[in-house]
């Protein structure tokens, strides 16, 4: 516990990145990387292009006609494998977008829907299509290249360097394929996926500020005025943080915004209070709030607890009944839990340069995460000794970490699960082993 505090605190006086939200947004899209890799082979084709225009022309005026036309018979061999290599890569991108789309939907059906996110997010799946699309749109530049003069006195290009970086990237898209291969089976295997979502979520709780010890939350005052959601409806995904913290410093007022990052949202809410000065221009507000159709991993510590408990429900269902995969899920709920269990909570408090409060934002204080994470599952769990058993001993281990004044939601849950075992455990032996503690749920 020592550790994650010295880790936590470190990340207490990290200041919020300017692009952070711009870059999270980019992440879940899968246009970006793709085009962004066509744009610059392009470019690096323009250089190749005019590389061997320039040995062309430097042999050209040592009038090496040897060896320009050794250069010829060379472009030849490579026109043949560049054009093999075009109309292979096509039906190669068409395979490895099959792979993607059978993959994505084994693991919303067997998982959670929600978990699809995982898979657009994949830097080694962008990575793929990308080089592969910049691969096969090279080919087709360098085919344009080729000159169809034989004469080496009169050729003027001969695209050697160019021949070179297609075999390149065909060997570069070799290796990603592999690369993409081992990460998408395991993305398709429940204990990768788990552990995914765990850092994901220890990632968002990594870049929430933590108060400085005697550090309090300052009286915020009267609410100068309410600024309503203008955008279209949606969920709040995230908020410029590093935007609001300057317009507030700027103005001399105290952002406090409203709903929790993950809330649905409608236009004429609520979303900002100003507090103690002018109303900063709602322009810049607006453009601060990032609203869309889906929850996400950025600024929402909930989504993670959220994700496992779905996957806990679903392996609990009748139709698919593993316990085991509910065990895993709980596995990384006591795990975040545990994290959180001396950490402030309830708001965030993001200040300026100078050490004053700026943006308060909501957060699900503990008793919130401990129900999110266990009174569905608990639900379940009757019938089930293996999630029983080890539910109970995920609540005693959180009952060591917690503090005194955060072990009410714990003892409840705990004595909850007794009352409906007790209820429906057939025997009094059954009852007794239901409920008792273990770690791995049944040995």
């Amino acid at each position: 516990m020592s550790d994650w505090m010295v880790t936590q605190g470190s990340s207490a006086g990290r200041r919020p990145r300017a692009l952070s939200p711009l870059r999270e947004h980019l992440r879940d899209t899968f246009w970006f990387a793709p085009t962004a890799a066509m744009v610059c082979v392009f470019v690096v084709w323009v250089g190749a292009e005019a590389l061997d225009t320039a040995i062309v022309d430097a042999l050209q005026e040592d009038r090496d006609y040897e060896t320009l036309g050794e250069l010829l018979r060379f472009a030849e061999d490579a026109k043949a494998v560049v054009s093999a290599v075009g109309s292979a890569m096509m039906t190669f991108i068409g395979v490895v977008f099959s792979i993607s789309l059978v993959a994505v939907q084994m693991a919303s059906g067997q998982f959670t829907p929600r978990v699809v996110r995982l898979f657009v997010r994949s830097r080694i799946t962008k990575a793929t299509f990308a080089v592969f699309l910049a691969t096969f749109v090279l080919t087709l530049l360098v085919m344009t290249s080729f000159d169809s003069v034989e004469d080496p006195s009169a050729v003027t290009s001969v695209p050697l360097v160019q021949a070179v970086l297609t075999l390149c990237m065909v060997g570069l898209s070799l290796l990603l394929f592999v690369l993409y291969v081992n990460s998408t089976l395991r993305l398709m295997r429940i204990s990768h996926v788990i552990a995914r979502i765990a850092s994901e979520s220890f990632r968002v709780t990594a870049s929430m500020p933590v108060p400085a010890v005697g550090q309090e939350a300052p009286g915020l005052g009267a609410v100068t005025v309410w600024v309503p959601h203008e955008g279209q409806a949606g969920v709040l995904r995230d908020v410029h943080v590093a935007r609001l913290v300057r317009v507030a410093r700027k103005h001399g007022v105290v952002l406090r915004l409203i709903p929790r990052i993950g809330d649905f949202v409608v236009p004429g809410m609520p979303v900002l209070a100003v507090h103690g000065g002018p109303v900063p221009p709602r322009r810049v507000l607006r453009y601060a709030i990032s609203v869309g159709v889906e929850r996400t991993y950025h600024q929402d510590l909930g989504f993670g607890l959220r994700q496992l408990s779905d996957i806990a429900l679903r392996a609990l269902s009748p139709a698919i009944n593993d316990p085991t995969t509910a065990v895993q899920a709980l596995d990384r709920v006591v795990q975040f839990l545990a994290a959180l269990s001396r950490r402030p909570l309830d708001a965030a408090l993001h200040r300026d340069r100078a050490g004053a409060v700026r943006l308060v934002q909501p957060v699900p204080d503990w008793t919130e995460l401990v129900d999110l994470g266990f009174a569905e599952v608990r639900g379940c769990a009757v019938g089930s000794p293996q999630i029983s058993r080890r539910m109970l001993a995920g609540l005693d281990d959180l009952l060591l970490l917690a503090p005194p004044e955060r072990r009410e939601p714990l003892l409840r849950h705990r004595e909850l699960l007794r009352q409906a075992v007790g209820k429906a455990a057939p025997t009094p032996s059954d009852r007794d082993f239901a409920l008792r503690p273990d770690r791995q749920g049944i040995g």
